[in-house]
């Protein structure tokens, strides 16, 4: 099941860094020309949300089945063990609850730049805790290719 998951949960993540790049460009565009907020820019909001969720529910079943995590919850430390062990699954989490709170924020705003300046805060936090938790061929904490070779 993990080499199943593994391949998809890696290319996953560019939907969601992708979904939340627009999502953040469509609401500060949004916002700053003053755009009414429509079905369109609610249902990228409800789509990035939800593309980051199942990219969650796919990493949940990686922690549960990966060695490396499994050797940080042994004892064996490493920078690496250390990364997926704690690092990434924390900022992670902290990142989807961020996605989720704020699209859950937009949705009751009245007003349409109250929605956009919503999301564009929110998803923008995300994003930057995202861009630091990913194992990045150039991190020196745990390093993945860009693309997976499968």
């Amino acid at each position: 099941m993990y080499d199943a998951i593994l391949p998809i949960h890696s290319l996953l993540r560019w939907l969601v860094l992708l979904g939340l790049i627009y999502s953040i460009n469509l609401s500060a565009r949004g916002y700053f020309r003053g755009w009414q907020f429509s079905k369109r820019h609610d249902s990228i909001r409800h789509w990035t949300a939800t593309i980051t969720h199942i990219q969650l529910i796919l990493g949940i079943l990686l922690y549960t089945k990966s060695i490396t995590v499994k050797a940080f919850f042994s004892g064996i430390q490493s920078t690496e063990s250390l990364f997926f062990g704690a690092i990434h699954i924390s900022f992670m989490l902290t990142a989807i609850v961020l996605v989720t709170v704020g699209s859950a924020k937009a949705k009751r705003k009245k007003e349409s730049n109250e929605k956009f300046k919503t999301v564009l805060i929110w998803f923008s936090l995300a994003l930057l805790i995202i861009l630091l938790a990913i194992p990045w061929p150039f991190s020196p904490l745990a390093h993945r290719p860009l693309i997976r070779n499968y």
